[in-house]
C-alpha cells in the first residue's frame, strides 16, 4: 500500500485522483486528506435532505458515484479513500466496507474511545459510538448530554473492476453544526457526533496516525508513505511522532527548530518540511564539472535572439536562467513565455518576475504562431507565467496560441506546459478542448517539499490535472527538479504515483539556486544517480523519462514526444524532415 497525507483537498481534485488512481495503478493507495465545506449525494441521494441553500453556509454541493445518502465533509474531518483491488463478486462490495469499518473501529479505540462503546450498528453502515449507553441512567458519553449510538464516521463506496474508490469521513473536531443542514445519511432520529464531542482532544496528525496504524494492519505491506506537511489541515509544524521522513513507518518529518518570528517566510517553511535552510551549498559554491555550462554566442544564437526581438516575445530560456540556452539556441531552439512575463506566484526557485503583472497583449499569440512559422518549426513548447489574476487562469491565451500555431504550421506538433489554473475544470477544459499533442504540467518536487517550494500550489493538485488530462486522451508530461532537500525514496514514490495517474513523460533535472533570495541547494545530485532515476523510471512504464543534472522542462521535448506519441500531428518522417529548425515555443 502507498499512504498519502494530501492535507486540504477541493473535493472534485481528489474525485478526480481517485478516478484515475482506480483506472490506471494497479497498486493499493490510501489517500487521507480534509475538504473545504462541501455536501455530497450518493447515487441514491435525496436532494430533499440538503435543508438550505449550501452557498448560504459557504458550501459547496458536489453528486457523486459512491452509494449512501448525503453527507458532509469540512475542515476537522480526516476523510479517507482506500483504493485497494478487491476481485470480483457481489459480496466483495460489502466484505470492503466491513474491512474499512474494522479500521476506523481500531484507530478509535487507540484513540482512547471505550472498546466497549464503538462499533457496527446494525442496519447503518458507519461506525457508531455510545454503544453502550442502554438507559437514562447510564452516563452520556457525549458532551452534549446525548444518550444511545451517534455517529462518528460515515462509509460510502464503489467498487467498479474489483477496485474500490471513496471511502469513510471521521470526524475528528470538525464543526459539527454543519450537520444541522442536511439530513445525514438520511438517518433522521440518531445524531452525528466527533471525537472532540466526546472528550478526545487529539490533534488531526494523531488521528492521521491512528488511522495509518490500523490500515496497514488491515492492508499492509507498506509501500511507502508522503505527506504533505505545513498545508491547511496540518496542527502545527510537526504532529504525531515525529517519525523520520525517510522510514517506512513516516509519520511527519521532524522540523529542525520552531522557525523564529521575524525569519523569512521561505525559511519558516524549510523548517516546516524538516529541511535546515542554513545547512545548503553556499550561492557561490563552485559547482561540480558535470554543471558547468560553455557560454558559446555564436552566428546561429545571435541570429535566433534577434528574430526573437524582432517579434517582441519572452523567452524562458532567458527570464527562468537555463543553462541549456547555448546549447539550445545554436541549435536553433527557443523557449517562449506566453501571458506577459510577470507570474502571480513566487515559487521558491524561480527567478520569474513576480511584480504586479500587466494586461494581456491580445496580439501575443499571433506572433507565436508567426514565429513558428517562420523558423519552420516541426515541435513547439508553449508556456506561461501562472495569472492567478485572471479568471481562466491564462487558459485562453494557450488556445489562442495552439491555434495560431496550427493554422500556419498545420504539421508542427504543439507541446503545452501549464500552470495548475487553480484547479479549475473550465479552464482545463478549454486548454484540453484544443488537444495539445503533449499536456505538460509539472509536479516540481516530493509531497513533503510542495508547500516550502511552491506555496501556492498543491501536490493533489497537480495529480489531479495530469489526470484529467489523461481522461481528456492527451499524452501527458510532468517534471521535477531536485537538490532542494529531497530523498531517493521520495522522488521515486513521486515517479509512481505520476504514473499512477497516467502520466507518459518525465523530465528530472538538478535544481541550480538563481540567488540567495531563493531555496538554497541541498546538495548536488550527481549523473549516475540520475542514471538510475532514469531506469527507475522507464520500468514503471514510463514511454520516456529525461534524466539528467541540465535537464529541464523542455529540454530534447521533441524527442520526447516522438518516443511518446510518434504520429501525434503527422508522420515521425515527416517531422525528422523539418526538424534542422525547430523552436520550443513557451
Amino acid at each position: 500500500m502507498r499512504i498519502r497525507w494530501l492535507g486540504r483537498v477541493p473535493y472534485r481534485e481528489a474525485w478526480a485522483l481517485q478516478h484515475s488512481l482506480c483506472q490506471r495503478s494497479q497498486d493499493d493507495y490510501l489517500l487521507l486528506l480534509e475538504h473545504n465545506h462541501v455536501y455530497t449525494l450518493g447515487s441514491h441521494a435525496d436532494i430533499d435532505h440538503i435543508l438550505v441553500d449550501p452557498a448560504s453556509v459557504g458550501a459547496d454541493t458536489v453528486k457523486t458515484d459512491r452509494g449512501g445518502d448525503v453527507t458532509y465533509h469540512g475542515p476537522g474531518q480526516l476523510v479517507g479513500y482506500p483504493i485497494v483491488t478487491v476481485g470480483a463478486g457481489p459480496h466483495r462490495g460489502p466484505e470492503h466496507v466491513h474491512r474499512v469499518e474494522q479500521v476506523v473501529i481500531d484507530a478509535l479505540v487507540a484513540l482512547g474511545i471505550r472498546p466497549s462503546a464503538v462499533g457496527r450498528l446494525a442496519g447503518f453502515p458507519g461506525v457508531w459510538v455510545g454503544l453502550d449507553e442502554h438507559d437514562s441512567d447510564a452516563e452520556p458519553g457525549a458532551e452534549h448530554g446525548v444518550h444511545g449510538p451517534r455517529k462518528i464516521c460515515a462509509i460510502g463506496v464503489r467498487t467498479t473492476h474489483g477496485r474500490t474508490m471513496h471511502g469513510f469521513a471521521l470526524n475528528a473536531r470538525p464543526d459539527l453544526s454543519m450537520f444541522d443542514h442536511i439530513v445525514p445519511c438520511g438517518i433522521t432520529d440518531k445524531p452525528v457526533t466527533s471525537l472532540l464531542a466526546e472528550g478526545i482532544d487529539v490533534p488531526m496528525s494523531e488521528v492521521v496516525d491512528a488511522v495509518i496504524d490500523a490500515s496497514l494492519a488491515m492492508w499492509g505491506p507498506l509501500q511507502d508513505i508522503q505527506r504533505v506537511t505545513d498545508g491547511v489541515g496540518v496542527d502545527g509544524i510537526v504532529g504525531g511522532n515525529g517519525r523520520d521522513a525517510r522510514s517506512a513507518d513516516i509519520r511527519v518529518p521532524v522540523a529542525l527548530s520552531r522557525p523564529s518570528t521575524g525569519e523569512r517566510s521561505l525559511n519558516r517553511r524549510l523548517r516546516r518540511s524538516g529541511v535546515d535552510p542554513d545547512a545548503g551549498l553556499a550561492v557561490n559554491e563552485r559547482k561540480p564539472e558535470w554543471l558547468r555550462v560553455q557560454a558559446h554566442m555564436g552566428n546561429d544564437y545571435l541570429g535566433l535572439r534577434q528574430q526573437l526581438r524582432d517579434l517582441d516575445l519572452v523567452t524562458v530560456c532567458e527570464e527562468a536562467g537555463c543553462p541549456n540556452i547555448y546549447e539550445c539556441w545554436s541549435d536553433g531552439t527557443a523557449t517562449f513565455m506566453i501571458n506577459g512575463s510577470r507570474c502571480t506566484r513566487a515559487c521558491g526557485f524561480c527567478q520569474v518576475d513576480t511584480r504586479h503583472p500587466l494586461p494581456l497583449d491580445p496580439d501575443e499569440p499571433e506572433r507565436v504562431g508567426e514565429a513558428v512559422a517562420r523558423m519552420g518549426l516541426a515541435h513547439a513548447v508553449i508556456t506561461c507565467v501562472a495569472r492567478d489574476d485572471l479568471d481562466d487562469g491564462g487558459a485562453g491565451g494557450f488556445a489562442e496560441a495552439i491555434e495560431a500555431v496550427r493554422r500556419r504550421s498545420p504539421r508542427t506538433t504543439v507541446e503545452v506546459l501549464i500552470s495548475d489554473c487553480k484547479g479549475s475544470e473550465s479552464s482545463l477544459r478549454t486548454i484540453f478542448d484544443v488537444r495539445p499533442d503533449v499536456m505538460n504540467h509539472n509536479i516540481e518536487t516530493v509531497a513533503r517539499l510542495q508547500r516550502a517550494v511552491r506555496p501556492s500550489a498543491g501536490y493533489a493538485r497537480s495529480l489531479a490535472v495530469l489526470a484529467r488530462a489523461k481522461d481528456a486522451g492527451l499524452t501527458t508530461k510532468s517534471g521535477m527538479i531536485l537538490g532542494m532537500g529531497e530523498h531517493e525514496d521520495e522522488v521515486l514514490a513521486t515517479l509512481a504515483d505520476l504514473r499512477a495517474v497516467g502520466v507518459d513523460i518525465v523530465t528530472i533535472g538538478q535544481y541550480l539556486r538563481p540567488s540567495t533570495h531563493h531555496l538554497p541547494v541541498a546538495r548536488w545530485w550527481r549523473p549516475e544517480e540520475f542514471a538510475f532515476l532514469r531506469d527507475a523510471g522507464m520500468a514503471m512504464g514510463f514511454n520516456h523519462v529525461q534524466a539528467s543534472p541540465l535537464t529541464r522542462s523542455s529540454y530534447h521535448a521533441r524527442e520526447a514526444a516522438e518516443s511518446s506519441s510518434p504520429g501525434a500531428t503527422g508522420a515521425r518522417e515527416e517531422m525528422a524532415a523539418f526538424a534542422s529548425t525547430r523552436v520550443k515555443v513557451l
